[in-house]
């Protein structure tokens, strides 16, 4: 290892997932399950894991497969302060908090990297063609009991071209097998994949998909996140790497596949083409509805290393196996957009992991006039990476730790008067996994939990000893602490 906590990264880059998978072992955080089942025991591991261990939460690699050997199926690579940090290139650290920090202060500097097309890759190992595509070559989980079907793309990246500008868009979709040759993508309204997907369904073209099922985790957090229409997921994580990330052109429809990945599908949407998909158990911690219709993917080409390994999330009742991942990387996001749009005095954000990484942000700030507290709380709760599907925002005083639920619930408790510090946003922008969603919009909570601007010099003062007074007191008697 080249970085330990309070250092930088030395070395440069990671070159892949495998060499990434080592520094996380060699960190202490990667957990290795022999004999797991793709049919619900990976799924029910990792949430039994996950919820056992909030606090510490491993990546976990499941191995000797049944009836896949020499496959692997990898769940939670991101999901520790630790492992977000190797993945991002920061100074180790296990505080949530630092990682949201030093992601805003990256964003002081980031500028988008264009990925680097390159003439081949790891992916072309194995290239299996038209006749020869089967999606189930692969342990491809099923994940959840009341689960309509085995999802081969849950930690997956979608990748389209934009037949108006030609620019490409990478999201992360759910992709449910139907049969060997083909697989459901269901997108939620809104998306700009699904925006993508209908254009040239207007058109009356068919819709050229690539699906990634293991990969670099940086472009899975990339492809999960709410980046401007326009900007390449590839770019945004390659601002963050420091580098071009590697592509290949794929051999059907030329699209860019990362050179390094594990498992990609390329395949074709036709319009007017669908098959049901669905029920799946999802982040919000509920099944989403009932079976849909949804457009399939004709698979054309299977291109996977050797001895592959298929990248899983298995969404559940929060905690999960990215859901924290989410939680910084989101708030890092909101941090960022409400600094630019020239709000001061912010000292934390935080999305609760209870609430999906979506439905209970917290922003902190110091506060210097009449009004910054409302100015704050409607930028968070109405900025690009808050807009979709959000329930509750709060603002809190620089005391308050935002990533402390005990302390954000004081705050609410001590310092909000709910007739004049709580405001109801309405006809805010939602989607299908909302389970209070009607019509695709739902209500937001602004909860203002600052001390009154007007008050703040005369608000009574906080009960605990100071920080000088704790010192001096814990370094007298460190024997007993």
């Amino acid at each position: 290892m080249d970085k330990k906590i309070g250092e930088t990264r030395t070395n440069g880059p990671y070159t892949d997932l495998r060499e990434l998978l080592q520094q996380v072992e060699d960190i202490g955080e990667l957990r290795r399950v022999q004999g797991a089942d793709w049919n619900l025991e990976m799924g029910c591991l990792a949430e039994l894991i996950y919820h056992n261990s909030p606090d510490t939460p491993p990546a976990i690699l499941f191995e000797e497969i049944p009836g896949y050997p020499g496959m692997r199926c990898l769940s939670g690579m991101t999901n520790s302060s630790q492992r977000l940090a190797l993945t991002l290139g920061f100074a180790l650290s296990k505080k949530p908090i630092d990682i949201v920090s030093s992601y805003r202060d990256r964003m002081q500097t980031h500028e988008p990297i264009p990925p680097r097309v390159v003439n081949t890759g790891p992916v072309m190992e194995n290239i299996l063609r038209d006749d020869d595509v089967n999606v189930l070559k692969f342990p491809v989980p099923f994940l959840h009991e009341l689960d309509g079907g085995r999802y081969i793309g849950t930690d997956d990246l979608v990748i389209m071209r934009d037949p108006d500008d030609g620019w490409i868009n990478i999201g992360t979709y759910r992709s449910m097998v139907q049969d060997e040759k083909t697989v459901g993508l269901w997108m939620s309204p809104g998306k700009q994949g699904r925006q993508i997907r209908e254009k040239y369904f207007k058109m009356g073209q068919p819709c050229p998909v690539l699906i990634c099922c293991g990969h670099d985790p940086l472009l899975f957090l990339a492809s999960g996140n709410e980046l401007r229409y326009g900007l390449s997921e590839y770019d945004y994580a390659g601002g963050h790497r420091g580098a071009p990330i590697d592509v290949v052109n794929s051999e059907l429809f030329g699209l860019p596949m990362p050179a390094h990945a594990e498992i990609v599908l390329e395949g074709v949407m036709y319009p007017g083409e669908t098959k049901l998909e669905g029920p799946f158990g999802e982040f919000t911690g509920y099944y989403n509805r009932e079976q849909s219709e949804q457009p399939i993917v004709h698979i054309k080409r299977i291109y996977h290393r050797d001895n592959p390994i298929l990248s899983i999330a298995s969404p559940i009742r929060p905690p999960s196996d990215f859901s924290f991942s989410k939680c910084v990387m989101k708030a890092g996001m909101i941090w960022d957009e409400v600094e630019r749009a020239g709000l001061s005095g912010v000292t934390g954000v935080w999305c609760h992991e209870a609430g999906a990484a979506r439905m209970f942000n917290i922003i902190a700030i110091k506060q210097a006039y009449a009004g910054h507290a409302r100015q704050a709380l409607h930028a968070a709760a109405s900025c690009q990476s808050a807009s979709y599907m959000g329930r509750f925002t709060v603002v809190v005083d620089h005391d308050v730790d935002p990533t402390d639920t005990f302390d954000v619930l004081w705050a609410i408790s001590t310092r909000c008067d709910p007739g004049e510090d709580i405001e109801i946003m309405r006809r805010a922008w939602s989607g299908p996994l909302d389970p209070l969603m009607v019509k695709n919009m739902n209500s937001r909570g602004l909860i203002d939990a600052c001390r009154p601007f007007e008050r703040i010099d005369t608000f009574p003062p906080v009960a605990r000893a100071s920080e000088e007074l704790k010192a001096r007191v814990a370094a007298k008697f460190a024997k007993f602490l």
